[in-house]
């Protein structure tokens, strides 16, 4: 069977007692970056073959993965942090195991936007998760329609795009929407930014940006 597991987001006590144990049966442990889970296995002293599952390499090496569950082994999927296809590979895998007849199940665990939706202030009984924005194609559409979202944005980021894309969310969305940008969460320099688009836009205009992000805007 597969078995997904999420992983910390930083803080390494943020893995649930089941996950450890999970983690300790399995016959292999699927991994985004052997050397960034390797960290965490090592901290609870997990010994199991590791072996790189991303999406570079996801659609060649399915078939294999699943004729050996088929075969009787069992599987962990892990990203480098949070919750399996979150952002994160996994889907296509999950969609062939159910094609195949192979169990599968999800822990349930730390995952980036949940976190960062209820300590933003915002409403929280009604949200959309976007991920990460497309880069180029179809981004002012995607932009416009969120501009007239009634429910709370919740929308993941790169550092190094963070300050392009909030002064694009002031152009869309209004500089005096409310938003938070939340960012190295469970970490030790772990920022929760809150104040309008314009407010937090200047704000990380005049510092250097590092680590996961987490942007949540109120709706209109």
């Amino acid at each position: 069977m597969l078995y997904l597991v999420p992983t910390p987001l930083g803080n390494l006590k943020d893995i649930t007692f089941r996950a450890i144990e999970v983690l300790q049966s399995v016959d292999v442990i699927l991994c985004e970056d052997t050397r960034t889970s390797s960290k965490l296995l090592n901290h609870y002293a997990i010994q199991k073959p590791l072996s790189p599952y991303h999406q570079h390499n996801e659609h060649k090496i399915t078939g294999h993965l699943v004729q050996q569950m088929l075969d009787g082994k069992n599987f962990a999927l892990i990203t480098d942090a949070g919750t399996p296809a979150i952002s994160d590979p996994a889907f296509f895998l999950v969609r062939e195991c159910i094609a195949n007849d192979v169990k599968v199940e999800c822990l349930p665990g730390a995952t980036a936007f949940v976190p960062a939706l209820v300590n933003s202030g915002l409403t929280t009984n009604s949200f959309v998760f976007e991920g990460f924005l497309p880069l180029k194609k179809g981004r002012k559409t995607k932009l416009k329609q969120l501009a007239i979202e009634k429910r709370t944005i919740i929308i993941y980021e790169s550092p190094m795009r963070l300050v392009k894309s909030l002064e694009e969310f002031v152009f869309y969305f209004g500089a005096e929407r409310k938003c938070c940008v939340c960012r190295e969460l469970t970490k030790v320099f772990e920022e929760n930014k809150r104040g309008t688009l314009q407010v937090v836009a200047d704000h990380f205009k005049s510092k250097t940006v590092k680590g996961e992000i987490v942007i949540v805007i109120e709706g209109i």
